[in-house]
Order: C-alpha cells, then structure tokens, then sequence
C-alpha cells in the first residue's frame, strides 16, 4: 500500500518588505506619543538582533504601512481577506507547478490561519480565483495559532484517504500584520519587532514519490493557554507572549520529539533533515539545546527567520521547502514541529 506523501511545496510573500532597521526607526517615528522609553529600549534591542534582517508585510508600499496606526478592523479584514487569498493561490500555484499536476487534479483542501476571520472562509475565495471545482472537499482551520501546518497536513491526508487519483493542498496562510496593535505591552513590542506576513501549500498524494507522512502527534497543554495566545481587547486582536515561553517551549517541544522518535524506534541522533518552526532565536536555542542538535539542524529555521521573521503558521513549510532543496537520500528520517498558541505542539515524522 502507497503511503500519503508530501510531493512538493510552495510559498508566497508580498512584494513589499522592510529591513528591521528602517522598521524600527519608522515605529520610533510614528508611535512617540505612545511609546514610553523602556518600550523604545525593548524595541530597539529586539530589532537590532541578526536573527532576523527583513520583513515582508501585506501592503502595498510604505504609505499604507504607515497608516497601521488609523486602520479600522473592517479595513483590517478586507485587507487580510484580500491579501490572505492572493499569496495561498500564488503558494498553491507554485506547489502543483513543481509536482507537475494540474488544478483540475486538486480534491482536498485545508486552509489554516489565526490572524483574521470570514465567513465563509478562505477556502470560498481560494476556490473561486484558482476555478476549482465546487464540489473540492474544503475545510477551513482556525485558531490553531503558530503550529496549525502540522494538523492541517495530517487533517489533508485522512481526507484523501487512498485515493489514487487526486491531490490534497494543504495551506496555511497569515496576514500577521492584520493584527498589529501598538502599545507599552511587551507582547505587542515583541509581536511588532519579530512577525511577518506570508503563505505556503504542500501538494500531497498517494504515489510513489515525495516524502512520506509516517506519524503525526499532538500535545494540547492548556496550563500555558495564558502564555501564548490572542486576546480580544475593543474587537480587536492582541498577541500575548509571556516574557517566559522560550523556557516553556524548552520543557513542552523536546519532550514531544524525543516521544514521537521513540514511538518509532528511533532517537533525535537518527533525524537527518529537521524543519522546526523559527519561533524566535531564544525558542530556537532552547529546543537546540536541549536535545542537543549541532548548528546545522537550525540552518532552514534560521534561514527563514532572517529572510522573513515569524510568519506564524507558514513559517514551518517555508523551512520545510528549504529542507527539499537540498539533498534527501532514500531512507533519511525528517521531523517537522510546530508549536504555539494553546500550548500546543505539533510533531510529524516523515521519511524519504
């Protein structure tokens, strides 16, 4: 029996980004009469680390970015329905391009997100600007925050079952920027000098080829709820980041690697290939640490954490592309892990 895997992925970022330089000294300019000098400190500190160079953000130049600061909510969910649809078509294009399948052949798709939310959801607009069919099996994920690509694959492979004909798209797409808030709140600080906006699909089917999909697990911890997570304050989205989750993430997502590994005979030693959502550089110190993986574990989560900050969901798949452009041999063992809001951690092993 042929195995569920993943034939190929895609991604897509505005084309307007920002260097964290300019962004930060465009914050300093614009918020100074919110801002408080610690506030400044934090943000300054924050921005001028090398773990992340740029940003790309869901506008259309720097005007519009600049006017964050008057932008209603009903503005915000245009602008995120609007942009959240153009770059999940442009990553899913990208993704039947490189498995060399048409959109005729799409059957499943399961579209993510955390950072905005319509009725009907985005799989309606995806639809309808990419001609799918109407009768597609279309599911819309919310709220699974930072980690959702891991239950969107797993949810995109039952789905498709054993059909042999046919392929799922698995998207996960956020507009980070439609929940930009500015204020003293070191959450909000830390959201606005870290996340980024952009998209990513994984083409997924039952043939002979691509990566194989071997096991998924999950871990809902609602204890750490409070340090990871959206708030609703005046109808609008606040991040909260506790000052502690690099220490949480340090205790909750090795454990879960090490478990998926020995559920399978295996230990972190025998991975070959890691994609590890770049959540931030201390998150991504303490899983390195602790399970004591070298530097080249992190290279394709730190090279999507330079290249485009914390995208949230996405940001998994982006490291996950980069680890198919480099060689993978018959037989290497690969883990993706997500992590996030609940606290939640999603693992999934995968073997070429």
């Amino acid at each position: 029996m042929t195995m569920s895997r993943i034939a190929s992925v895609g991604t897509a970022n505005p084309s307007f980004s920002i260097e964290q330089k300019l962004g930060c000294e465009l914050m300093k300019k614009h918020y100074s009469d919110i801002l408080r000098p610690r506030s400044v400190e934090v943000l300054e500190k924050i921005m001028e680390h090398p773990s992340i160079r740029k940003r790309h953000i869901a506008v259309d130049g720097i005007l519009e970015l600049i006017s964050f600061k008057n932008e209603t909510q009903e503005k915000r969910i245009e602008r995120f329905t609007r942009w959240g649809t153009r770059l999940s078509c442009d990553a899913i294009r990208q993704a039947i391009d490189s498995a060399g399948v048409g959109l005729e052949e799409i059957r499943v798709l399961v579209v993510n997100t955390c950072t905005g939310y319509v009725c009907p959801g985005l799989t309606s607009y995806i639809i309808e600007e990419l001609g799918l069919s109407k009768n597609v099996k279309a599911f819309d994920l919310v709220g699974l925050g930072c980690g959702g690509a891991v239950p969107n694959i797993d949810l995109a492979q039952s789905v498709l079952g054993a059909q042999s004909n046919g392929v799922a798209v698995s998207v996960a797409v956020e507009i980070c920027s439609a929940t930009y808030q500015m204020g003293n709140d070191m959450s909000l600080i830390v959201s606005n000098a870290i996340f980024g906006d952009g998209a990513a699909a994984a083409v997924i089917w039952n043939r002979d080829s691509g990566v194989e999909l071997v096991t998924a697990r999950s871990l809902i911890d609602p204890v750490h709820r409070d340090d990871v997570r959206y708030v609703y304050k005046n109808g609008h989205l606040h991040n909260r980041l506790s000052p502690h989750l690099p220490e949480i993430i340090g205790e909750t997502v090795p454990g879960e690697i090490q478990r998926i590994c020995e559920e399978n005979g295996l230990t972190p030693a025998d991975i070959r290939h890691w994609a590890i959502h770049p959540g931030g550089h201390k998150m991504l110190e303490q899983i390195k640490s602790v399970l004591g993986l070298d530097e080249e574990a992190m290279t394709h989560s730190r090279n999507v954490l330079k290249e485009f900050g914390n995208m949230s969901s996405p940001s998994l798949l982006f490291a996950f592309k980069d680890v198919l452009a480099r060689e993978i041999k018959p037989g290497d063992w690969c883990i993706l892990v997500g992590y996030g809001a609940g606290l939640s951690v999603y693992t999934y092993l995968l073997r070429a």
